[in-house]
């Protein structure tokens, strides 16, 4: 299951995106208001977020998630030894959506 980042970001100007996906900013809320299950690792040496999210979610598109959670702009210059956070269930960053 792929939840895109931008599914929930209002379309302007002929259908481009501007601006912040809402998705990672209810998720940077959920998680400072400790309203978001989560787990805590480091990134090791030649990690990536999107490895970590296919073994976690199955899917490596879902990086943007635990790259929001964890407050990170860009996941491919994530240097080693960074705390991520990394939401448990899906299901709940489903609900944040809605």
């Amino acid at each position: 299951m792929a939840i895109s980042r931008y599914a929930f970001t209002s379309l302007v100007k002929q259908g481009s995106l501007k601006g912040t996906s809402m998705a990672c900013t209810r998720i940077r809320r959920a998680i400072s208001q400790n309203k978001l299950q989560y787990t805590t690792t480091f990134l090791r040496e030649r990690q990536r977020l999107d490895h970590i999210a296919a073994n976690i979610y199955g899917h490596s598109s879902l990086w943007w998630i635990i790259a929001a959670a964890s407050n990170i702009g860009w996941g491919l210059q994530v240097p080693p030894g960074t705390i991520l956070k990394v939401p448990s269930d899906l299901g709940e960053i489903l609900n944040l959506m809605r």
